[in-house]
């Protein structure tokens, strides 16, 4: 499988895995059997209705619009992700690893035309072959691609930790850090766990501990886990 590297806001580079072309190929003809749902209930609901419905251009076009801006809008409200990618497990990023925001779906959703319309998709699989970071045409305008996610998610995988009722709060300074910031170092210390990459997680513990604006001599991978546990007794004692 096909990493991409992707360097955090805070200088760190952790690797991701690429959705493969197959993958998004797949969601994509899940999304088309949304599609075909859809218009099997519109017909339904014109045959109820003795096809009066479509007698009215207006009606039609009203219709229409949920297949028009069905990506736009699914991967807005779903973190990057349509339907079909969900059940294949892979979602849109932003190069830096952060979350997309509407601007960048917007991008990827007004070029969709070009990559995958035109020519039966073809743009799009010869971008993807030989860009290297895994994105059509959208994506090189959005500065996203599509990756995998992780097939089981726990609590331990979302922000926030799960913590005892009589945590006692380590670092007070962890209130200067950011949801991102806290997502970041989860996936840096995983990763580089897996890959026995302590340089980054130590890199990681000096950048954190210069935004806290503190010192301490716990070892890196303690300090930065107990940096998770602080954030996640903070949030939750709110």
């Amino acid at each position: 499988m096909e990493n991409i590297k992707i360097q955090t806001t805070q200088n760190v580079d952790i690797e991701y895995e690429l959705a493969s072309i197959g993958d998004r190929i797949l969601a994509t003809l899940l999304d088309y059997l949304f599609f075909i749902a859809y218009f099997f209930l519109v017909l339904l609901i014109g045959a109820l209705t003795n096809y009066v419905i479509f007698e009215s251009l207006a009606v039609i076009s009203l219709l229409s619009l949920p297949i028009l801006v069905y990506d736009l809008v699914c991967e807005t409200f779903f973190q990057g992700k349509s339907f079909g990618k969900m059940i294949m497990k892979i979602k849109v990023v932003k190069l830096d690893g952060t979350q997309a925001n509407f601007g960048a779906y917007l991008l990827r959703w007004l070029l969709r035309v070009v990559d995958t319309r035109i020519f039966g998709g073809a743009i799009a699989l010869i971008a993807v072959l030989v860009n290297g970071k895994g994105q059509r045409i959208g994506d090189m305008a959005a500065g996203t691609t599509v990756i995998k996610m992780k097939a089981n998610v726990t609590i331990n995988d979302t922000i926030l930790n799960r913590v005892k009722p009589d945590y006692t709060l380590v670092f007070p300074e962890v209130a200067k850090l950011s949801d991102n910031d806290i997502a970041i170092i989860k996936d840096v210390m995983r990763i580089s766990i897996q890959s026995e990459n302590m340089e980054a997680i130590k890199k990681l513990a000096v950048k954190t501990k210069a935004a806290m604006g503190i010192t301490t001599n716990l070892p890196h991978t303690q300090f930065l886990a107990t940096v998770v546990q602080d954030y996640s007794h903070y949030n939750f004692d709110k």
